[in-house]
C-alpha cells in the first residue's frame, strides 16, 4: 500500500472516531433530556413538602408539612340530631351557616384524621361549595338541593354521595330519629371512595389560616374586648353560642343555651379561634316549600376574630367562589394568625344581633 493510501486511511479512521464520540455525546445528551423532563414532570404530580419554621414545627392542629387533601364532610344540624353528631372534635375548621327553615348546618373539614364515626351526614347547599373549593377538600355529603346539584357538576367538585359511592352507613340502633338523620360515615371510608373515583389525593394549597404556636396577646392588639361569653343567633329558633374556660384556654359550644355534645365521647365540643362574621341572606325561589337560602358570601366586611378570652375587629374578603378568603387584623392591615387549635368559622345572618361579653 502506498504511503499516500495510509495517510488517506489513517485520516478517515480518524474522522470515523470523531463521528462517533459525536453520535455517542448526542445520544448521551437526549437520553439526559429526557430523564431530566421525566423527572420534573414527576415532581409537578407530586407536591413538594411546604417549608415550615422551627416555630411552626410545633403546631398540633394540623401537620403543616403534610400534603394530603383536606376533606369536608356535610353535618346535618336539625334539632332531632343534637346529641347524635360525632367527630367534630376532629375537625381542624367547622363552618356553620344558616339553610332552610331558621336552621343550620355545618360542614367539618379534617386533614390526616382516622375518625371513626363523623356524623350526621346530610345534603349538600350550594354556598357551602365555595369553603369546599377554598380548602381544596373532597367534599362528602348525602343529597343535594338543585342548585348544589347543578354546582358540583359545573365547578368539578370531587365529592362523594351516597348515590356513587358506599362511604355512609345508616344506623339502625337509632330507630328513635327517622332514617334521614341516622346516617354517618368514617374518614377511612371517605378516601377509599375516593381513591376508588381516582380523585386527587394530595393538595399543594396552603391552608386556609395560618397558626402560631405561642398563645397570641389578644388583650394587647387594638381594639380588643373581654370574650367571655359569645352568643349567634342565626333565626328565632336557632342559636349558637360559647362560653370562655379560662383553665383550658377554649370556649365551649352550646346549641339553644344546651351543651353541644358529641355521641361518641360523650364531651362537650370546644373552640380553640372563633371567627364570626355577617353577610346577607335571602330565600331562593326555587320551588321548594321550606324556603332554601342564597347568601350574598362573596366580597367583603368586618367581623371579630375571638380566642383566650379576647375578641379583635378583623376584615375578611372572599373575590369569588373558589378563592380562599382572606381575614386581616381591621386595625393593622396585616394577615389574621390564628392561635394553635380548631376554629369555627360562624357565618351569621345579616339581621341577627352577635353578642360579645
Amino acid at each position: 500500500m502506498s504511503k499516500e493510501k495510509k495517510r488517506k486511511k489513517i485520516k478517515l479512521s480518524k474522522k470515523a472516531k470523531i463521528i462517533m464520540v459525536v453520535v455517542l455525546l448526542l445520544i448521551i445528551g437526549i437520553l439526559s433530556f429526557i430523564l431530566l423532563s421525566d423527572k420534573q414532570e414527576v415532581e409537578k404530580k407530586v407536591p413538594k413538602k411546604k417549608k415550615i419554621t422551627k416555630e411552626e414545627e410545633k403546631i398540633n392542629i394540623v401537620d403543616l408539612s403534610s400534603t394530603s387533601r383536606p376533606i369536608a364532610v356535610m353535618i346535618n344540624n336539625n334539632k332531632a340530631v343534637w346529641g347524635y353528631q360525632a367527630g367534630l372534635q376532629d375537625a381542624y375548621i367547622t363552618y356553620e351557616m344558616i339553610v332552610e327553615g331558621g336552621i343550620t348546618r355545618m360542614m367539618a373539614v379534617f386533614k390526616d384524621k382516622d375518625t371513626a364515626r363523623v356524623a350526621s351526614v346530610r345534603s349538600s347547599r350550594h354556598y357551602y361549595l365555595d369553603y369546599v373549593l377554598e380548602n381544596d377538600a373532597i367534599y362528602a355529603h348525602i343529597g343535594w338541593s338543585p342548585r348544589a346539584q347543578s354546582d358540583i357538576s359545573s365547578l368539578g367538585i370531587n365529592n362523594i354521595n351516597a348515590d356513587n359511592s358506599s362511604a355512609f352507613t345508616w344506623d339502625n340502633n337509632l330507630r328513635k330519629i327517622a332514617r334521614e338523620h341516622r346516617a354517618y360515615t368514617t374518614m377511612e371510608k371517605v378516601k377509599a371512595a375516593a381513591e376508588k373515583k381516582g380523585y386527587r389525593m394530595t393538595s399543594d394549597k396552603d391552608l386556609l389560616l395560618t397558626y402560631q404556636a405561642k398563645s397570641l396577646d389578644l388583650a394587647s392588639y387594638e381594639g380588643a374586648i373581654p370574650a367571655n361569653t359569645v352568643r349567634i343567633p342565626y333565626s328565632k329558633t336557632h342559636l349558637t353560642s360559647y362560653g370562655y374556660d379560662a383553665e383550658n384556654k377554649v370556649y365551649k359550644r352550646y346549641q339553644n343555651n344546651t351543651e353541644h355534645k358529641d355521641y361518641v365521647t360523650g364531651m362537650q365540643y370546644t373552640a380553640k379561634n372563633i371567627i364570626t362574621y355577617k353577610v346577607y341572606n335571602y330565600t331562593l325561589n326555587d320551588g321548594y316549600a321550606g324556603g332554601r337560602q342564597d347568601l350574598k358570601n362573596i366580597g367583603s366586611g368586618e367581623g371579630y376574630y375571638i380566642s383566650e378570652g379576647y375578641a379583635i375587629p378583623i376584615t375578611w374578603e372572599k373575590s369569588s367562589r373558589s378563592a380562599q378568603t382572606v381575614y386581616k387584623v381591621k386595625a393593622t392591615g396585616k394577615e389574621l394568625v390564628v392561635n394553635d387549635g380548631n376554629t369555627f368559622i360562624q357565618i351569621q345572618p345579616e339581621i341577627q344581633t352577635l353578642t360579645i361579653e
